[in-house]
Parts: structure tokens; sequence; C-alpha cells
């Protein structure tokens, strides 16, 4: 294509789902910031923030042209076909009716939030220096070539791409495998080699600020229709599908949580709601556009549930996933993934047929094979980097630190004031001006 190709409305588009997909890592990163006890909060969010530069710098440099060079072997993008990004500046440079560049950056805020993910299992006690590390190694080896194999589909961006979206056929529409089963995995492997934080199944760690928690799980489900809506890469009648779903399969999630903590629990609890919004946002994304709105309600229900089962397996299981992105990302993308070999309706743009609309089992194979290709290789691979990352630079804050407060070990700052100065009439001159009493008028 050229850019008398370009098309003023798919390109607006995709510009706007860009910045949606971008505001998601902050969106997290209140999310997760939410989610730990006070004396935590900064590093959690850090965590967030700092791989939106890491992961920025490192897509511009060589990620994009790893994920969207031309393949080899299926495995992994040319590093050097889109180095720095120049050759994609042309006006020529068109994917989909949209500049290339544009793409391009679309896809640089789905590099940034997956690995974002995988910060909320080693939340409390692992050593910021070892993050920014493992940020970086985990992109190159784990997130750049599941990426390829699932997103760089033949002409495209290049000639050739990954195996999974070529060969095996799968169907992931905005990151099912490649973004969640691939984090809610490495996070696993983290977490196993991190090991639990202290007082980890006795003392408890409960969220300091629950609205914070709410206010990123609706930034995160403002923010997922531009994932998932964006990815058709067009204003068009899959866009639209896939932004109706996005809607349709965490209402569905939210109201299946809060009737499963209703029943076990005997209470619905405003964190359960955030936590059913997010897995059922986990769910539809590899089906968005493959699935009916009814079947993206089913979708909803199955991750809602399966995901508030699931959070419960840490304990029984001795793993500490601080945050549950293994129960949430993990098992709700497994579950997304896998539910397109039943739900998977012909009329929708995908054309795929599922079990239950007369395909057989087929697609429920494919889905399930490039599921845990995805799942082993991230599980193992992110299991190797911690334990180099471990015996050379060290993974974890010293025990003082973790039960003082990390983000003043780490950051040196608090995300609030816990000082006890008492106001005296000294300090209280010292910062705010006192008007002198007027005169009563003689007349008075």
């Amino acid at each position: 294509m050229t850019a008398a190709d370009v098309s003023a409305g798919d390109t607006a588009w995709v510009l706007i789902s860009a910045a949606l997909v971008l505001m998601m890592t902050p969106g997290l990163a209140f999310f997760y910031g939410g989610m730990v006890r006070a004396k935590s909060v900064l590093n959690m969010v850090m965590m967030s923030i700092v791989t939106m530069g890491l992961i920025g710098v490192l897509w511009v440099l060589v990620g994009f042209s790893l994920v969207f060079g031309e393949s080899i072997g299926g495995v992994i993008g040319n590093p050097f076909d889109f180095a720095g990004l120049t050759a994609i500046m042309s006006p020529d440079a068109v994917v989909g009716g949209v500049p290339v560049l544009i793409f391009a950056g679309f896809q640089a805020a789905f590099a940034i939030i997956a690995v974002a993910l995988v910060s909320g299992a080693v939340a409390d006690r692992m050593k910021f220096s070892a993050w920014v590390v493992f940020a970086i190694v985990w992109a190159l080896l784990v997130y750049f070539p599941a990426a390829h194999w699932v997103f760089a589909f033949d002409d495209s961006v290049s000639a050739h791409g990954g195996f999974i979206a070529n060969t095996l056929g799968a169907i992931d529409f905005a990151g099912g495998t490649a973004i969640h089963i691939n984090a809610g995995a490495a996070a696993l492997a983290l977490c196993l080699v991190l090991g639990p934080r202290m007082g980890f199944g006795k003392t408890p760690m409960r969220p300091h600020n629950l609205p914070l928690v709410m206010l990123g799980a609706a930034l995160l489900w403002i923010g997922w229709f531009g994932f998932n809506a964006g990815s058709a890469l067009g204003a068009n009648g899959t866009a639209s599908l896939a932004w109706v779903n996005t809607l349709a399969a965490p209402a569905g999630a939210l109201l299946a949580w809060l009737l499963a903590e209703r029943i076990r629990d005997g209470k619905p609890t405003s964190l359960g709601a955030a936590s059913g919004i997010v897995a059922g946002l986990v769910g539809i994304t590899p089906a968005a556009a493959s699935v009916s709105p009814l079947g993206a309600i089913v979708i909803g229900i199955l991750a809602g549930v399966g995901s508030a089962l699931a959070i419960g397996l840490k304990t029984k299981l001795g793993y500490d996933d601080s945050l549950d992105v293994v129960g949430v990302h993990l098992v709700a993308g497994l579950i997304g993934t896998l539910a397109i070999g039943f739900l998977a309706d012909p009329a929708t743009p995908t054309g795929a047929a599922g079990l239950f609309y007369g395909g057989g089992l087929g697609l429920f194979g494919t889905q399930a094979v490039s599921a845990f290709i995805v799942l082993a290789y991230s599980f193992l691979v992110t299991g190797l980097i911690a334990i180099v990352l471990k015996k050379t630079m060290g993974l974890r804050v010293s025990a003082k630190a973790e039960s003082a407060g990390i983000d003043v070990a780490e950051h040196a700052e608090s995300g609030y004031d816990f000082s006890q100065v008492p106001y005296s009439a000294q300090n209280i001159k010292s910062t705010i001006v006192i008007p002198a009493p007027q005169k009563e008028e003689a007349s008075k």
C-alpha cells in the first residue's frame, strides 16, 4: 500500500486507540497501587511507570523490529529491519489503511502494559533495580518473541510472520496468549523464585486504598475499548463488535464475581467488583471479534467465576502472587482463549466456527496448543531469568526494608505523610501568615 491508500478515519481511530491503551498502564498503576499496603504504594506505582520509559525506548530501538520484522523461522523478527523506526517513516509505509508508524505506536502500548502486568506478583519485596533489569530482559527474551508468534501475520508489515498466527492459525484478536497468558505464567515463575512476603498467610495484607483500586479498574475498562476495538485497525464493523463485546464480557464478569463472593463469603466487595471487571476484560481480549455479544457475556461469566475461585489457590499451594496476576490474567486468559473453540460464531468477522456452531473440536485443539506453547515458554524462560538475576544482583530487598516499607527503602519517599510532628505556635507561624487583629472603631 501507499500513502494514497491511507484512510483518515481509520488512522484517527488507531491514534485514539493507541492513546487509550497507553492510558491503561497508569490505570494499572492505580489498580495495583491501591491493592498493596500503604508503605508500598509508591514502589508499586513506580514499577508500572518506569516500565513506560524502559519499554518505550526499547520498542523504538529494536522491539518493533523483533516483533514485526521479517520472520526468522517463524520465531523472531529480524532486529535490523526496523531498528530505530526510521524505515517506516515514509508516507508509503502503510498497513491496513493506516501508517505503519502509528501501528508501531499502538503496539508499543501493548508491549508496555504486558511487562507492567507482571509486577503485581512481586509487590512489597522486589528490588526496584532488579525490576528494571528484569523488565528489559523479559521484554527481549519473552514478550517480543511471543508477540511475534501471535501478532505478526504474513504480508502485513513484513512478508513472513510468526508461526502461531500463520502456521497454527490460532485466533487471538488482541493478546489473550501473547499478553495475558504470557504475563500470568511469568508472574508465577517470578514469584516462585522470589519467595513469599514476610508474614504471608499469617499477617493480614489488605488493600490500603479501595477507591484507588476502583479508579484503576475504571481507567482499565475505558482504555480496553482502544485495546480491543483498536485492534481492528479501522473504524469498521470488526471494531464495532469488539467494542460491544468489551462492554458485555466485563459486565458479566463483574456480576458473576460478586455473586460468587456473595455465595462463598456472604458479602459482595468493591475489590471483587474491580477484579471481576479486569477478569472479564482479560477473558474477552482474544475472542473480541470471534464471538457474539451473548458469547461475550458467557465468557465474562466464566472468567469472573473462574478467577474468583482461582485466587484462593495461592494460599493452598503456598505461592505468593501478591496481587493475583496468576489468578486473574493467566486463568481468565486461558478461559477466553479456550472458549473460542466452543463459542466462535461463523457470523463474526473471523468466520470461524466453534464446537457449539458445528465446527468440531479442531479449533479448540488449535487454541489449546497455542496457549500451552506460550504458557510453557514464558514460565521456563522467566524462571531462568529470575534465577540468574537472583544469583547475580539479587532480587529481593532486605528483611528490614521489607518490614519498614519498601517505599522509603527504595525511593526515599512515602506515599502518605506518616510524620507525627505536632503543631506549635512556631511551626504554624512559619507556614501561615496570620493577619493582625483590626482595631475597633472609636464609635464602637
